[in-house]
């Protein structure tokens, strides 16, 4: 399925191109995407009983008239194929394709409390600096993470997480109580 979440990313893109739509695409695409990981979406789309033409019903009334006419049509193409499963990957990986061409990246960090608005600045001109793009943060809190942020950036992971340092520790303070 990978492989095919590749192909038809590189197809969607590819299009939106040509049709001069590409940040439409992403913008829809990601509303899309963001619509679909919600569980019972989910168990729609990939339950075997749900016939294609109620999945295009599905679609129709979920995103018609909200996005492109090509995307709308790459979800019929995904129920008449039987490929839900690498839906949400394609779309991922269309909507990264479309923030790498244009040199921008999204991070997502997370916290255990709010940036304020230096400290978002800061990180976003260091990262920046770091990929050489143009970085757009989108924040989080999560209080259980103790302290320090995580960052997933451009397939990158930096997890300076008061919780993460702490696992590290008691695992090696285990692995040197046995060794």
């Amino acid at each position: 399925m990978e492989r095919l979440s590749v192909l038809y990313a590189n197809a969607l893109f590819d299009l939106a191109r040509e049709k001069g739509v590409v940040d439409e695409f992403l913008a829809e695409a990601t509303f899309i995407r963001d619509s679909l990981i919600d569980e019972n979406c989910q168990r729609i789309l990939n339950h075997p009983q749900i016939s294609a033409s109620e999945k295009h019903k599905f679609f129709e009334e979920a995103f018609s008239g909200k996005v492109h006419q090509d995307l709308l049509g790459f979800l019929y193409l995904v129920a008449d194929k039987n490929r839900e499963p690498a839906l949400l990957s394609a779309l991922n990986k269309l909507i990264v394709n479309i923030e790498q061409s244009s040199g921008k990246v999204k991070a997502k960090i997370t916290s255990a409390s709010p940036y304020d608005e230096k400290q978002a600045d800061s990180l976003k001109t260091m990262l920046s600096r770091k990929l050489g793009k143009e970085v757009e943060l989108e924040m989080k809190v999560d209080k259980s993470i103790i302290g320090g942020p995580y960052i997933f950036v451009d397939g990158y992971h930096i997890d300076w997480t008061i919780k993460n340092r702490l696992r590290d520790l008691t695992t090696q303070m285990k692995e040197g109580c046995y060794t």
